[in-house]
């Protein structure tokens, strides 16, 4: 099973992101975008496991004590460069709590074999990708494209978007499914934060 380890959306918050993204996806119609129901933060990709590795995260990710936290989405921004876009995301305002629970979950997973992360903590929802790889970092050979070119031009005339804040009581393990129209998330754990 593939899995990984996230915050959901509040529906509020997620319904102001789908009227934004119903009013902004003809302006980059080559590119693929997230279906609203599957977006989430992730605090630690994990990758493919066993059911029995899955519990054992899943055991070792519920003895971690956290507090609730506000989760804040706005902004937006351009992976790798806005110069060569291949992913369109919302910004996700990060807090001490927020970043040290991703340290926590990631030193967690990282004591059952799974591999610490070799970057800081740099929350975002991905709204759309362009092209075959699904790694937002630069590669070699990447160039100025316009795939994301209307995008960049609308968001550029308007205000700052703002989609508001969340309170985070609670995250969870998700199992991401493969099938046709792309990934489906199940979630099967879910941590409280007190």
């Amino acid at each position: 099973m593939r899995i990984f380890i996230a915050f959901d959306l509040d529906d509020a918050i997620r319904a102001r992101i789908e009227l934004f993204m119903d009013g902004v996806r003809g302006l980059a119609p080559d590119a693929r975008w997230v279906r609203p129901e599957s977006l989430h933060v992730t605090l630690k990709f994990i990758g493919n496991k066993s059911a029995e590795d899955a519990e054992e995260i899943k055991q070792a990710v519920s003895r971690i004590p956290a507090a609730a936290t506000e989760i804040g989405f706005r902004g937006y921004g351009f992976f790798p460069t806005a110069r060569a876009p291949r992913v369109f995301w919302i910004g996700v305002e990060t807090s001490p709590q927020l970043v040290a629970l991703a340290k926590s979950v990631d030193g967690a997973a990282a004591a059952l074999g799974v591999p610490k992360e070799e970057h800081a903590f740099s929350p975002h929802l991905t709204l759309a990708r362009r092209g075959g790889s699904s790694t937002p970092r630069w590669r070699k050979g990447d160039a100025p494209n316009h795939s994301f070119q209307q995008l960049q031009e609308k968001l550029a005339a308007i205000s700052p978007l703002e989609f508001g804040t969340m309170a985070a009581r609670e995250f969870f393990l998700f199992e991401s499914q493969l099938g046709r129209g792309g990934s489906r998330y199940a979630k099967i754990a879910t941590f409280g934060l007190t």
